[in-house]
């Protein structure tokens, strides 16, 4: 980033930090050696996407992290009711809610039913599986642990210990990432106060500061995933007390424990409901007796529902599948219902500011939020089935996981075969548009020789750079034939209570043949999906460049705060925008200069929200330079509430310029497409990729098509920064003192560096 060997770390630490050019550490001291010459300096955060092992545990997050999106997804707000843009934010918060259910709820499927209930309650099957043996009542002739109430309390250990490890993730993230406060703003000093004060979101002085929300949800979603498995450890026993002929002690406790999981239940969702984001300022408030009671008091409800299975119950045997395994027919309902509601809420938003650049007509977070219900329900059902397959083969002697399961993966099939419908139109219109493009390549580089695989090469790179425009039609086909396969398995699983190849028994052929095919591929498929997550996994937490390409999945993802779900992956946002924000101000405010901010690719999404955070006297001291940018092509279509036209038109009149550079060859980064007489000033005509079409005399090789990368390598940049600095010069003030703690000022006034130009890239 710095074009020099010799760097040295000004400020930071192994995960973030500042670096310069080791002539250049001091050259804010010696003026004189560095005359009119700018002073890089690189913003590096690439570890806080990749970093060590432990990242390849996020993705078990993945489902989280997606849902979490789908928040900050909604459209445009202005001029609609806080209480429909409340509601928005509610029902994702709910989606995420029924996520971490599913997914302790999956873990109790494994542990709970197949392994502790049906395998060790099965003489064939404990046998199979020696490490059972003190949990089946024959292998262990009625040993203290084979009774099923107990077998259930020592199963429940391993849903138990996953809670445990998400919230130590999550709170250990939260230490790190959610409480770095940004540099104190006081908008009255400058005179600016008011309505006009925040064009944008993400200019609000809280919105980098999510940790009390954060806290909230962590605390509501911790006490859901105990009170999952205290429901499914207590309700099986409440079920076999109500029987006739029990003792009465347990018959009358059956009852209260009920009770108890309905009102725990009641409180975690009146926690999640209560209150969103506060963005307006910095709430440093912390609700420390609900974050400490509310998991704290699941946790002794676990403990006793835990005792009260231990209970000795003589004549109770596991037999079928363990009570309460309706749940996942429950949780998919709810999950339809949710993404129903909040497409019509997101509809809602989107009447009032139509904009044809937003993805899926203000449907993307629906869309997204259906998905990431989808991947959870995958990873659910992958695990149960794998599970189910190992402890029992192809034997059938268990009633394995429940029958709905088996129904959402029998839908993967038809789900695959029409996203090869979709990626085969997408193939012809790619061929299609590559031979338009050939001829304008052509056209591009008149008198010189033609060469036909040259034009074939670059005419195919800018007909595959396009395609990212047509993600929005790809997720919301997905997303639609998502939730009406799902709905058409809960259904049949509820119809028939049978797996879709029993439940086509005495049907025409052609019916019977598609379930069993469907079923025996879906099975399949969702097992080398299981296995293909694991062994990428595995790969992620050994080898650091598959941990760097994990890393980039997460640049977008975990790009914005957690708002909806507390286990997701933590925001580096929030630990880098404070970063950069602060590193700007105590330099303006210690030199008096100025400074181009010049970012590539997600880093140019870092620099704008880093500008945005800055006091506007010091934002007008602030050249901005994007290259690769995705600001409007992915962000502004897909969070156009905060980087819509408005957003960034108003960040454009209150830097002091911004220059974007782009390419036609570039799949990520385009032009920010500003409305009015403000597009031209902020982006430059495409740039030429590759730099030379045959050979020349600068050039004698060929050049290579540099796509998404090496902007640097383009005469452009250079000739653009130097523009911009050149712009920012004139105005440079005379040095200033700098304030001493004591608030006296040192005797000689240093001069000061005119510049810096810092890049916000990773």
């Amino acid at each position: 980033m710095l074009n020099d060997p010799r760097t040295v770390r000004i400020t930071g630490d192994d995960t973030a930090a500042v670096f310069r050019r080791a002539d250049d550490v001091d050259a804010e001291e010696r003026p004189a050696d560095h005359g009119d010459a700018p002073v890089p300096e690189a913003y590096v955060w690439c570890n806080l996407t990749s970093g060590n092992g432990s990242r390849a545990l996020w993705l078990l997050l993945l489902p989280f992290m997606v849902v979490n999106l789908a928040h900050w997804m909604r459209p445009t707000t202005e001029g609609h009711r806080i209480r429909t843009v409340r509601l928005y934010g509610l029902l994702v918060r709910l989606a995420g809610l029924s996520l971490t259910v599913l997914l302790v709820a999956a873990a109790c499927e494994v542990a709970l039913d197949l392994t502790a209930w049906q395998c060790a309650g099965t003489p064939a099957c404990a046998g199979r599986h020696s490490w059972l043996g003190f949990l089946s009542p024959v292998v262990s002739d009625g040993g203290w642990w084979s009774e099923p109430g107990r077998r259930l309390a020592l199963a429940a250990l391993v849903p138990t210990a996953l809670t445990g490890l998400l919230w130590y993730l999550s709170h250990r993230t939260w230490s790190a990432y959610e409480s770095q406060p940004p540099p104190p703003q006081d908008e009255e000093a400058d005179g600016e106060a008011g309505e006009d004060a925040y064009r944008s979101a993400l200019a609000r002085p809280g919105f980098w500061y999510g940790r009390r929300l954060v806290a909230r949800l962590r605390a509501a979603h911790t006490a859901a995933a105990l009170l999952t498995v205290a429901a499914a450890v207590g309700t099986a026993a409440a079920r076999q007390d109500r029987r006739p002929g029990g003792p009465a002690l347990l018959d009358a406790l059956a009852p209260l424990f009920e009770s108890a999981y309905v009102v725990g239940a009641l409180v975690v969702v009146w926690v999640v409901c209560r209150r969103g984001r506060t963005e307006n300022r910095l709430d440093r408030g912390l609700d420390r007796a609900l974050v400490r009671l509310l998991p704290m008091s699941s946790l002794a409800l676990l403990v006793l529902s835990l005792g009260y299975a231990c209970w000795s119950r003589p004549d109770w045997r596991s037999a079928g599948r363990l009570p309460g395994d309706r749940v996942f027919g429950t949780l998919t309902l709810t999950q339809c219902l949710l993404v129903v509601v909040l497409a019509l809420v997101a509809h809602t938003l989107y009447r009032t500011h139509r904009h044809p650049r937003t993805a899926l007509r203000g449907l993307a977070g629906p869309a997204v939020a259906m998905l990431a219900c989808a991947l959870g329900g995958v990873m659910s059902g992958g695990v149960a089935q794998r599970v189910s397959d190992w402890l029992d083969g192809t034997r059938r002697t268990l009633p394995g996981p429940p029958v709905l399961l088996t129904w959402q993966a029998s839908a993967i099939p038809p789900l695959l075969l029409l996203l090869l419908v979709v990626v085969a139109l997408l193939a012809r219109r790619t061929l299609r548009l590559r031979r338009a493009e050939a001829v304008q390549v052509e056209r591009d580089h008149p008198g010189e020789p033609t060469d036909a695989a040259r034009t074939r090469r670059i005419a195919g790179a800018r007909a595959m750079a396009p395609l990212t425009d047509l993600a929005p039609r790809v997720i919301g086909v997905v997303a639609v034939a998502t939730l009406l396969l799902g709905t058409a398995s809960l259904v049949g699983a509820e119809l028939t209570d049978e797996v879709p190849g029993d439940a086509a028994r005495g049907t025409s052929s052609a019916l019977q043949g598609a379930a069993d095919t469907t079923q025996a591929c879906g099975s399949w498929l969702i097992g080398v999906g299981f296995l293909l997550f694991v062994t990428w996994g595995r790969r992620a937490y050994k080898d650091p460049a598959a941990r760097r390409t994990i890393g980039i999945l997460w640049d977008v993802g975990t790009f914005w705060p957690r708002a909806a779900h507390p286990f997701a992956p933590p925001c580096y946002a929030e630990r880098a925008v404070p970063d950069l924000t602060w590193r700007m101000a105590t330099w303006t405010g210690s030199t008096g200069g100025r400074l181009v901010l010049s970012g590539h690719s997600q880093g140019s999404v870092l620099a704008a929200a880093a500008a945005w955070q800055l006091k506007p006297s010091v934002r007008r001291r602030v050249a901005l330079l994007t290259y690769g940018s995705p600001l409007e092509r992915l962000y502004g279509r897909w969070f156009p509430a905060h980087f819509g036209p408005a957003s960034l038109s108003a960040l454009h009149r209150e830097v002091d310029c911004w220059r974007n550079l782009y390419r036609l060859t570039d799949p990520i980064g385009g032009p920010v497409r500003l409305p009015g007489d403000c597009g031209p000033e902020v982006d430059r005509a495409p740039l030429k990729d590759p730099l030379a079409y045959g050979r020349t005399a600068l050039h004698p090789l060929p050049a290579p098509i540099l796509g998404h990368s090496d902007y640097q390598a383009d005469p452009a940049f250079a000739e653009e920064r130097r523009l911009l600095l050149a712009r920012l010069r004139p105005g440079v003030p005379a040095p200033r003192p700098v304030e001493e703690a004591d608030g006296t000022a040192p005797t000689d006034n240093t001069p000061q560096a005119p510049g810096s130009s810092g890049r916000s890239s990773g």
